[in-house]
């Protein structure tokens, strides 16, 4: 019985790491081999030409505004929807989770039915100078809508699971709510909201459909990363868009490599604690 488990085991073991090679690694290699099949010279060309560093800089961008605006939206909602019970609660988690659900393309469509020239409130917003679609805040908006999950959903079951009683205990002791929020709720929650950050960043680095259809994909101007690498690809520049994915799948390794470092960091602080309490 233990032999066949330990065969079991094995093959398994073994079609995991064939499947995750041919799916993950593989294309990893052709990417960072395409990307520098021409040499160094080329691929610092390819990342370095105006309409490249447009894209790299609007795409860190769209990342730098979205990101911190998530990490506030995460935290107040964890906070109501884990600190108090009240009708429509679960309604909420439910909205929160929708963009896990809808297609970004179809977001996207949305945002042009709202803010398009010939939106809802196209007309409006023309008249007074803004412009949302084919422009930075459409973009911002667009990666705000899939990006939206991340972070509450990893806070909400953490800060479920960890209740209020220490936080009802400080208050109690005399202590107001922004300290208790800083001294007892925030450590207790800062690696699951340090992954959340991590993954809302990731996503937001990487989103392609909602932001391919408010963009307008304008080379230079509203073409983020992701867009400028299936532009080049469409124009047979095929080691020029290597390059640019082999820097974003550089930003993504970065992005899994500091992941891993919360995870270990997040077990090596559950052993200490178990280790205290025995």
């Amino acid at each position: 019985m233990n032999s066949c488990k330990t065969w079991s085991q094995h093959i398994l073991i073994i079609v995991a790491f064939l499947f995750l090679g041919a799916f993950l690694l593989l294309p990893l290699i052709v990417i960072f081999a395409g990307a520098f099949s021409q040499g160094l010279t080329v691929f610092l060309a390819a990342i370095t030409e105006p309409a490249a560093r447009s894209a790299i800089q609007l795409t860190l961008l769209v990342t730098v505004i979205t990101v911190p605006l998530q990490l506030l939206f995460g935290l107040s909602a964890a906070w109501l929807l884990t600190k108090f019970r009240f009708r429509g609660r679960q309604l909420l988690i439910t909205l929160i989770e929708v963009p896990f659900a809808v297609s970004p393309v179809i977001a996207g469509l949305v945002f042009i039915l709202l803010y398009g020239v010939h939106g809802f409130f196209g007309e409006w917003l023309q008249a007074q100078g803004f412009q949302i679609i084919f422009a930075v805040p459409g973009i911002v908006l667009a990666t705000m809508f899939v990006t939206l999950p991340f972070i509450a959903r990893e806070l909400i079951p953490l800060m479920e699971a960890q209740g209020s009683e220490a936080e009802e205990a400080s208050l109690t002791l005399g202590a107001g709510g922004w300290r208790t929020f800083w001294h007892v709720t925030l450590p207790a929650i800062k690696w699951g909201l340090l992954y959340g950050v991590i993954l809302c960043s990731a996503r937001a680095i990487g989103e392609f459909g909602a932001v391919s259809v408010v963009s307008g994909r304008i080379r230079g101007q509203t073409n983020t990363m992701p867009l400028h690498i299936e532009i080049l690809y469409n124009e047979y520049q095929f080691t020029a868009s290597f390059a640019v994915a082999a820097l974003m799948s550089l930003f993504a390794l970065v992005t899994i490599g500091v992941k891993q470092w919360v995870e270990w960091r997040q077990k090596r602080r559950s052993y200490d604690d178990l280790t205290e309490q025995n």
